[in-house]
């Protein structure tokens, strides 16, 4: 066991200290546990902060009570439990071992083996611990792949992925976060060995951990070598005669445009633009209807020109879904610079691809400006030919570019309702 002592803000907050305290007295211990301790000694930003107890499910819910804490037993029958401290929960668990593996869950029993607890974690950098005073306790080696940010399977790599084959997107997924250079040459061999057994995968976890993977400030590493092991192909086929080549075009662009990070845009440049694919992806990973929908429509989309003058350009976003069209103009902007780079006669089309995504980021939809009960008032009957009538109308507010007035729409409707 190696040790060493951090100093950091976020370990005096009165809240941690206070559980820490109440889990930690009379026999028994708590630490903080995972990703706090990781990203506090790569420098990242702290997210939750979880903790690591001896305390069985139910002395934590007592002792946390008795110090007047709400508790929710969130995850108890796996020793969890979420202790809420001045309107922010803390999840604090049992330690574990396995008992039983089947390559998707795990049977656990409580202990009370810091050591053991550690081994049954994935990676030696989320299995280091701290102390309520910022001593760091690392019982695996994980303070050793800090420096190089090594993204390491604790213990013999095939062995953990068969415990839960979800560890193979795990491992790429944080090196994509977390990783330097290139991965660990024995986590790569046991992911490329084993990707069979991501098929037995629930398809929800498999895009969880994907969606998550893509949402890293530059995913591009950890997917070129998802694809050279055979991963990428075996969760995402569609990708396979398509290719990843536009994902570093992609990110390099939403750089230089201020764009956050997309994942939904980033799987999109991973696959062809075509519906059929576009669904299958949707369909398989069991997406939920903002993803489906977002991914569907963007293949069904129609194409911008990037000469497209921005009235044309308005009226195609209000014709179409919007979204869909300006993820079709990011995308196709990406492309246009990642040309330019090697040929200047795309620096046109790039201009008029920012132009038309700029255009597309400061749009909002106007709102048509007569509804059926305006055409009733004015003295048309109810049916197909009033719906006929609005969406004339409707097409002739759109063709002046959205600046027909209201009077003006109705007084076409008295017209209308006169030649009826």
């Amino acid at each position: 066991m190696t040790a060493t002592r951090i100093e950091a803000d976020w370990l005096h907050d009165e809240s941690l200290q206070t559980i820490l305290s109440v889990l930690g007295r009379d026999g028994e211990e708590a630490r903080i546990v995972g990703g706090a301790v990781r990203n506090h000694l790569l420098g990242e930003p702290i997210g939750d902060v979880d903790i690591a107890t001896t305390c069985l499910p139910e002395e934590t819910v007592r002792r946390a009570e008795a110090a007047g804490l709400k508790t929710v037993p969130s995850g108890i029958e796996h020793g969890t439990v979420i202790i809420v401290a001045a309107h922010h929960g803390f999840e604090a668990t049992t330690l574990r071992e396995d008992v039983e593996t089947d390559g998707r869950r795990a049977k656990v029993r409580f202990g009370r083996d810091w050591e053991a607890d550690a081994r049954r974690r994935d990676f030696t950098v989320n299995a280091l611990y701290c102390e309520a005073d910022g001593t760091i306790v690392d019982l695996i080696g994980g303070l050793d792949d800090i420096p190089s940010k090594t993204i390491r399977f604790i213990g013999e790599p095939e062995e953990r992925i068969r415990e839960d084959y979800l560890r193979i997107l795990r491992f790429f997924r944080f090196f994509a976060w977390y990783g330097a250079g290139r991965p660990d040459s024995h986590g790569l061999l046991a992911c490329a060995r084993l990707k069979d057994g991501l098929d037995g995968l629930s398809m929800e976890r498999v895009w969880t951990e994907m969606r998550r993977l893509l949402a890293a400030p530059d995913p591009s590493r950890a997917i070129l070598w998802m694809r050279q092991t055979g991963v990428l192909s075996r969760v995402l086929p569609e990708s396979e005669k398509w290719g990843t080549d536009a994902l570093p075009g992609l990110i390099a662009t939403e750089k230089a445009f201020g764009w956050p990070g997309d994942p939904m845009l980033r799987l999109a440049s991973m696959i062809p633009h075509r519906a059929a694919e576009a669904k299958a992806v949707a369909t398989r990973w069991k997406m939920a209807n903002a993803d489906r929908d977002r991914l569907t429509e963007w293949a069904a989309a129609p194409e911008a020109r990037p000469d497209l003058s921005e009235g044309a350009f308005a009226k195609l976003l209000y014709r179409s879904k919007a979204e869909a069209v300006s993820d079709r103009v990011r995308l196709a902007l990406a492309l246009a610079r990642s040309k330019a780079d090697a040929n200047p006669s795309w620096l046109e089309t790039v201009a008029g691809y920012a132009r038309l995504a700029r255009f597309s980021e400061n749009w909002k939809k106007p709102a048509f400006p007569l509804a059926g009960a305006d055409l009733k008032a004015a003295g048309m009957k109810p049916g197909p030919e009033m719906g006929r009538v609005l969406r004339d109308l409707e097409d002739r507010w759109v063709e002046s570019g959205f600046r027909l007035d209201r009077q003006t729409l109705l007084d076409a409707v008295g017209d209308a309702a006169k030649s009826g």
